[in-house]
């Protein structure tokens, strides 16, 4: 049977069921904005988008410093829908699984109707349509939305006045526990299938960096007579090869533009790429007079950041940042695809981060030009290095290809889970009678 539907005046909700109601969300949520002074507990919980709402300790991938002082913190309790008022339309929303305390930019919400099931409203806030629908009214300084249709904010602030008058559309109760356990079903499903695919891409990151230095530093010929290079990161490499510093291979480039108009270039783990100064995304140079040239087949190599920093050749004349490092091959006895293979495995194997000096806390550890110029590398008959380039290649473009379809595969799911979320908690689709029945004999 179909179900009657209405237009409930909200625009990026279109049409619900015609028993559901439309209210704003203070008349359904209350915003429990309790401080954790005097002190109730010292466990710290984070939210992410990826990870929502975890202890501290089990955050990945960094973050902001804990206060020590956790006084100044928030309470949250388990089953809050915890969100954070800088991040709310770029998805920073979880349910709380524990007591804690949050950073005082996180709002924690609970029902006004203690019947009410908060996984409802968490599935509300999700949607990219609900997380849209806040464009324009947040306070920042940033907002931008990626390729892959997901939005990156910087302090862009929604207020809880702001939140709470925006309206949302509602079933009753029991339609609301069916909806949320539905969508707890097949999003944990979803997730299984991204984390599986996940797994898959990360092994063949591995084994794709396992072949590059295999082949970089000990050739193609499993046969080939082997001597110490007396290098730890090299070990055994065949008897035939040198061992040879880079100054002798490689010679550094330093050309200032002494002018503006060139086209900038950003070196990026993708590839070296031309910079959109106007957009006014990223870090911004006052001028780009005092840029380096790099010429079509030169080395660019942003050695000031050796955990996140890249090198590759450039396809395009322009200009690079001062800080960078351009250089060249110094004779034709050096295969330039060889070498780069040799110095992007430095990278990933974090052979040129043992080189380095600086600050490594603030992002700040570079690859000193006489570190660099000093380092001894293996270096194969010219043929052969070419014979590795031509096998890496051709090797390594398989597995991109293998990688970029599920990266495709994951977009996929990404954009079928939005869909699927925003369908049931606006009623455009109805939780399938077989489900709603497993779940009331489960009763």
């Amino acid at each position: 049977m179909t179900r009657e539907m209405k237009d409930c005046g909200i625009k990026w909700i279109g049409e619900i069921p015609e028993e559901w109601e439309t209210k704003p969300i203070k008349y359904v949520l209350n915003n429990r904005g309790k401080k954790n002074n005097p002190i109730k507990t010292s466990n710290i919980l984070s939210l992410s988008a990826k990870q929502g709402v975890v202890p501290v300790s089990e955050r990945i991938g960094g973050g902001n410093k804990p206060k020590e002082n956790v006084s100044l913190y928030d309470l949250a309790y388990p089953n809050d829908i915890v969100l954070n008022n800088m991040n709310i339309i770029s998805g920073s929303v979880g349910i709380s699984k524990y007591f804690g305390c949050i950073s005082p930019v996180y709002y924690a919400l609970f029902p006004k109707n203690k019947d009410d099931d908060p996984r409802f409203y968490n599935y509300i806030f999700q949607t990219k349509e609900f997380q849209r629908s806040l464009l324009g009214y947040g306070n920042g300084i940033l907002m931008k939305e990626s390729s892959n249709g997901n939005f990156n904010t910087v302090r862009m602030r929604v207020s809880w006045e702001t939140l709470g008058n925006r309206m949302i559309a509602m079933p009753k109760v029991d339609e609301q526990q069916s909806i949320a356990n539905y969508l707890d079903h097949k999003t944990s499903q979803i997730d299984e299938l991204v984390s599986n695919i996940e797994a898959q891409i990360a092994k063949l990151d591995e084994y794709k960096k396992a072949l590059i230095t295999q082949a970089v530093t000990k050739g193609l010929d499993p046969n080939a007579e082997m001597k110490d290079s007396g290098v730890k990161w090299i070990g055994d490499m065949p008897k035939e090869w040198h061992l040879v510093p880079a100054k002798h291979l490689i010679e550094i480039k330093k050309r200032i533009a002494g002018k503006e108009g060139y086209t900038v270039l950003s070196i990026t783990q993708s590839g070296i790429k031309p910079k959109d100064i106007t957009s006014g995304e990223g870090q911004l140079a006052e001028s780009y007079a005092n840029y380096q040239f790099i010429n079509p087949g030169e080395f660019g190599m942003n050695h000031m950041d050796l955990l996140t920093g890249w090198i590759d050749i450039s396809n395009h004349f322009g200009v690079v940042s001062p800080d960078y490092r351009v250089f060249t091959t110094r004779h034709s006895q050096i295969d330039k695809r060889y070498l780069l293979y040799l110095y992007q495995m430095c990278y990933k194997n974090k052979i040129f981060y043992s080189l380095g000096q600086g600050a490594a806390l603030m992002g700040r550890w570079r690859l000193p030009a006489t570190n660099m110029m000093n380092m001894k590398l293996p270096v194969p008959p010219v043929d052969e290095q070419k014979n590795i380039a031509d096998f890496l290649d051709h090797q390594c473009d398989l597995i991109d290809r293998s990688i970029g379809d599920l990266w495709t595969q994951l977009t996929q799911l990404g954009s079928y889970k939005k869909s699927l979320i925003f369908d049931y908690v606006t009623g455009k689709k109805e939780v399938p009678a077989d489900f709603r029945k497993e779940q009331s004999y489960e009763k």
